[in-house]
């Protein structure tokens, strides 16, 4: 990895303005992508969760760029722990799900995913509300997701915030 690019993101913060710079400069300079990922992906690093939030918003405006890395990124999603990599990493799946064509096996990954994250007791609200708007988008190709959803949702809605209760309501409202 880059160590200008390491230090960067070490260096970085969680304000907005800091996690913009680090993904401005990874746009404008793609080829430092694959570093960026490489952090990202190592759980082991102290700094890996704000490679993750960079990581958001570089693939928010070029969700392309994972394309050729998305076997290893499918296949490191289970291995996350961070919350605050987590609810980045759960963002990146609904940009996924959204805008990139994916192998099955990539879409049984992100949901598998995805619904580990929703149901697990420990992870934080924006996690669980893109983990919940993924599945929708996964639900329009495979049938058995929606009732599935759908079953937590109900189940779990008066367990979570008002802003959890949102999300299930406005999915709820289009998967019935």
């Amino acid at each position: 990895m880059n160590n200008e690019l390491y230090k960067n993101i070490a260096n970085s913060s969680a304000y907005r303005i800091s996690r913009d710079e680090n993904a401005q400069h990874i746009l404008a300079n793609p080829d430092l992508f694959p570093g960026l990922l490489e952090l990202a992906l190592n759980v082991a690093d102290k700094n890996h969760h704000k490679a993750c939030w960079i990581l958001e918003l570089v693939l928010e405006k070029e969700p392309h760029l994972l394309t050729n890395h998305l076997p290893l990124f499918c296949l490191s999603l289970l291995k996350f722990r961070n919350k605050s990599a987590t609810r980045a990493v759960s963002k990146i799946c609904m940009f996924l799900c959204t805008h990139l064509t994916l192998t099955n096996t990539q879409e049984q990954q992100i949901t598998e995913s995805c619904f580990d994250w929703l149901i697990s007791q420990d992870r934080k609200v924006a996690t669980k509300a893109y983990s919940i708007r993924a599945l929708y988008v996964q639900g329009k190709k495979y049938d058995w997701i929606y009732p599935e959803l759908r079953r937590i949702l109900i189940e779990d809605y008066h367990k979570h915030s008002a802003a959890y209760k949102a999300v299930a309501r406005e999915i709820l409202k289009k998967i019935k």
